[in-house]
Order: structure tokens, then C-alpha cells, then sequence
């Protein structure tokens, strides 16, 4: 009989894993557990029930592929229209006001794709391949809290109230969220959801992941969005780049690490200010409300906090920008003020605890644990792509082949 499999954490590496199981000819039931609204995490893109041409990826604008060998899913995806080359223009901020145009940082690197309408394309795409071939069960917005297990028996998924959500043979995180100890520190959770389970399963090679997985170091994100109307967002569209990234020197003047603009089809625009790390990592209790881990959690109001980083954040584009945005003089009060008179939701804040892993990550080798049936997947897997959504696609690709090797499904 197939073995169940259930993978929590519908972002690439996620979909990309049961895309490619079932292209592996894989029936195994699977199923899908994700805390936000649809797949995606960090390549979704937010949409508004209210406003049909509102699309922002917030998170990753695009997503580049810098190896010869293309992933196994890249031809599907592109054949599907789910995904499209990407050509447009990038720059590099140097220091406090220095524009290198077509100079691209890690992440523009090689070939660059964007998902058609919107990145959250990428993983529908993905799922889409993969119900072709298969059924996939997939859970959105359900927050899998807490784990379980006893030797022999199956993986217990368990909701944020202790309600049973489901049993199953293999368990895969997409994500290091219920492995990294960062949860009791950002989410003031009492245990690592998986190192509670582990404890009583003896597995040595699983204790040794967790160790491994515990000291991965990664950055947060903090990320403004602006959704400009139409008479504002020429001087933004008429700018030389739709990606620019900012330098070490400009990190550190601004707190910025990236800037995207994107048209929107009715003459719109959305601006997009991804903090630094640092800026990140002091402002780390701050999520936004409209994120869906502050949704799910409950998490009681900020007390204008969240304000006060959209603020900062704001100041810091306009500031960065305004010698291009239409005043020789750099004076960016026309902006703030613009800007600062915006109501959500065309003013929002959206935090990453962990967008970024730092290196090395987990070695490929440790992302099977076939004992205790738990196997892991994301950009945190060492290899080609690491730390990107390469490393994500490829790192769902390959944990597709171990569990058809272990005769899953």
C-alpha cells in the first residue's frame, strides 16, 4: 500500500516536491499544509479580493537560474505559461548616490524568470503539474503546530489548539520553521515543534540534522509596500530599473537592501523597499498585520510599531531615490508626504524571519532521515542555488528521487 506523505510549507521547494513525485509516477496521498492563503511563501504575491488589478510580489520579485543543467520542472513550467524570461532592467545603488546601471547583485545573476501576472504563478504552476499526474490535498491557512510520533507509528500533525489535522507515514518540512529554535525566540513558542518529537524516537542521524538545522544563521526581511495611483507613478515607472539592489555601503546608509517597481495593468504602480538585514533584525517583533502569521497567531496590536517601520522605511526610499525622481535638488518632502498619506491596504508592511539562510546549510545528504520517515527541503539545502528559489526547486527535485528511491508510493 502507498505510504501517506505530508509536507508542510507550500513554497517552491514544497511544490516543487509533490509536483515532481508525481511526474516520478509517485500515487502516494499527498497532502499539503500551508499557514498562509495559497502557495507561494516567500514567491507569493498578495492580491486583494477588492481590487482585481492589484498583484504584488513582496517577497521575491524573480527568480534567476545560474547552473547549465536546468531544473527538471523549468520546461513544464514555461510550456504551461505558468512562467516567462525575464529582461527587464536592473541597477546597483553604490554608497549614499551612486546608480550603476545593469549591474546585478547574487540574485540577477544568469537567467532571470518572473511567474505571467504574478510570482505566486511559479508554485501554482508547480501544483498544477503535479494534480496533472496525481491528487494533492492541500491545506491553506492551518498553522501545523505541534508534531508527534511514536517509533513505528505514524507522523501526528496537530493544530495551534491542539486539534488533531492528520496521520501520516512521511513527514516533509518545506521550511526550517518547526525545526530552528528561532520559533521560541520570535514566536515565544516553549519547544522546537520537531525536537519535541524527536526526543522520543532515537534516531541519531535526525538528531544530528536538528543540530545542524539549529545552527543555520539567515536574515529577516522587513518589506514596505507602496501601491502608488496612476498620477504618481510616472516618475517611478519613467526610473532606469525595475530591480535595484543597494551594496554593502548603501545597506548601511539606507537599511535597504532592495527596491522593486512594478506596473500595474491600469497604469498603477507598486514600490516595493526590502529592508536589511540589520533594519530586520531590530525590528524583528514586528510582523504586520496583514501577514499570515500574525493572523493565525492571534498576535495582539503592536502598538504603532508597525507604523513606525513602514515610516522608517519610507523615508528611506524617497531619500535613497530622490535625485531620480523628478527634483535635481533631492528634496524628498513631496514624496514622504505622498507616501505617508496612503491608507491601507496601499500601505503595508510584510516581515520574513528567515528569508535568507546563510551558508553552508544543511548538506544534501542529511536530507533524508529514513528511521524516523521525516526528509526536509528548501533554499536551506546546501548546493547549486543555495540560499535562492534555484536552491528551493532543485532541493524538491532531488528530495523527489530519494523518497522514489525509498519505494514511497
Amino acid at each position: 500500500m502507498p505510504q501517506s506523505i505530508a509536507v508542510i510549507g507550500a513554497g517552491v521547494a514544497g511544490c516543487g516536491l509533490v509536483a515532481q513525485l508525481r511526474r516520478l509516477g509517485v500515487r502516494s496521498p499527498i497532502s499539503l499544509w500551508e499557514t498562509g492563503r495559497g502557495p507561494g511563501g516567500r514567491a507569493s504575491t498578495r492580491r486583494s479580493r477588492f481590487d482585481q488589478h492589484v498583484a504584488v510580489d513582496h517577497g521575491a520579485p524573480l527568480f534567476n537560474l545560474t547552473s547549465q543543467a536546468d531544473p527538471a520542472l523549468l520546461e513544464p513550467l514555461v510550456a504551461g505559461g505558468w512562467i516567462e524570461p525575464w529582461t527587464g532592467p536592473v541597477a546597483c545603488l553604490e554608497g549614499e548616490s551612486e546608480l550603476k546601471l545593469g549591474k546585478p547583485d547574487a540574485f540577477g545573476l544568469g537567467r532571470l524568470y518572473r511567474g505571467v501576472g504574478g510570482m505566486d504563478q511559479l508554485c501554482q504552476g508547480l501544483l498544477a503539474i503535479g494534480s496533472a499526474a496525481g491528487p494533492i490535498d492541500a491545506h491553506y491557512g492551518t498553522l501545523v503546530r505541534h508534531l508527534a510520533k511514536v517509533p513505528g507509528g505514524p507522523w501526528q500533525l496537530i493544530g495551534r489548539e491542539g486539534d488533531p489535522l492528520a496521520e501520516v507515514d512521511w513527514l516533509v518540512l518545506g521550511s526550517t520553521l518547526l525545526a530552528h529554535p528561532r520559533t521560541q525566540r520570535i514566536l515565544e513558542w516553549p519547544e522546537v515543534p520537531l525536537k519535541a518529537a524527536a526526543a522520543a524516537l532515537n534516531d541519531l542521524q535526525l538528531d544530528h540534522v536538528l543540530t545542524t538545522i539549529a545552527g543555520i544563521r539567515s536574515e529577516a526581511r522587513s518589506n514596505a509596500l507602496f501601491v502608488l495611483p496612476a498620477a504618481w507613478a510616472e516618475p517611478w515607472l519613467a526610473l532606469p530599473f525595475r530591480l535595484l539592489h543597494c551594496d554593502a555601503a548603501a545597506q548601511q546608509r539606507w537599511g535597504l537592501r532592495r527596491i522593486t517597481i512594478q506596473p500595474l495593468a491600469d497604469g498603477r504602480c507598486v514600490v516595493v523597499a526590502h529592508s536589511s538585514n540589520a533594519f530586520a533584525a531590530d525590528h524583528l517583533d514586528v510582523y504586520g498585520t496583514h501577514s499570515a502569521i500574525a493572523q493565525i497567531l492571534q498576535l495582539p496590536p503592536d502598538g504603532g510599531k508597525e507604523d513606525t517601520v513602514i515610516a522608517a522605511l519610507q523615508q528611506a526610499l524617497v531619500q535613497a531615490l530622490a535625485p531620480w525622481l523628478g527634483d535635481p535638488s533631492g528634496d524628498a518632502s513631496l514624496w514622504q508626504s505622498r507616501l505617508t498619506g496612503l491608507a491601507q491596504p496601499e500601505r503595508q508592511l510584510m516581515r520574513w524571519g528567515a528569508a535568507f539562510p546563510m551558508a553552508p546549510g544543511l548538506p544534501t545528504e542529511l536530507m533524508l532521515c529514513p528511521q524516523s520517515q521525516v526528509a526536509f527541503c528548501g533554499d536551506y539545502l546546501a548546493g547549486e542555488g543555495f540560499g535562492r528559489v534555484e536552491g528551493a526547486l532543485r532541493s524538491g527535485e532531488a528530495l523527489a528521487r530519494q523518497l522514489s528511491l525509498q519505494g514511497v508510493g
